[in-house]
């Protein structure tokens, strides 16, 4: 019951009440991103949702523009931006669209859809999320393989009050500003596919 409509309800009452609560917030870090990094102020880059249907997923820039690895174009400003979450709150709009859940698997890169193994690609199964339970379990710093095994896991059960559980959980990750990118890179390294 709660998969098939429920969750979509509490996803539209949700992210419209954080877009209305946080509408300060969003145009205070819009225009600090402005004046930190210039424009364009939103990153856009296409993402594996539901199914694997891509869609364009949106953010705060928290890089420079130009060449260099993510490391080099992520400066002060960026680290914190990602470490307290903020460039992450354009998704509300994703989610009102029905492209994202507020919790769910991550979304990511649509390359790395096809290196996937069966049990990892059982993540495509629902809608991507603004939180989930590998965010819950160390975020970023998680390596891809518990990463994704619990993606899959939380595909495959679902429950109204897991989700609060998990919402809160991030919340507090966040609010410590840990695991926002694994060791000795912007984010995390890129995904090659593996076999667990």
């Amino acid at each position: 019951m709660y998969e098939r409509g429920g969750k979509r309800l509490l996803d539209l009452a949700g992210a419209g009440l954080l877009l209305v609560l946080l509408a300060p917030v969003l145009g205070v870090t819009a225009l600090a991103v402005r004046l930190a990094l210039g424009q364009p102020v939103l990153f856009r880059q296409e993402r594996a949702g539901r199914g694997g249907r891509s869609f364009i997923l949106l953010k705060f820039r928290s890089m420079e523009e130009g060449p260099g690895s993510d490391t080099e174009r992520l400066d002060r400003f960026g680290r914190w931006l990602r470490a307290s979450a903020l460039d992450e709150l354009p998704q509300l709009i994703n989610v009102l669209r029905g492209e994202m859940s507020l919790v769910g698997p991550r979304p990511l890169p649509v390359a790395y859809t096809p290196l996937f193994n069966p049990a990892q690609a059982l993540r495509l199964r629902v809608r991507p999320g603004l939180a989930g339970l590998a965010q819950a379990a160390g975020r970023n710093a998680l390596p891809w393989g518990p990463r994704l095994a619990l993606d899959a896991r939380y595909a495959a059960r679902q429950s109204f009050g897991g989700d609060l559980g998990l919402m809160l959980r991030c919340a507090l990750l966040v609010l410590r500003g840990r695991g926002a990118s694994a060791p000795g890179h912007a984010t995390m390294p890129a995904f090659r596919g593996e076999a667990g």
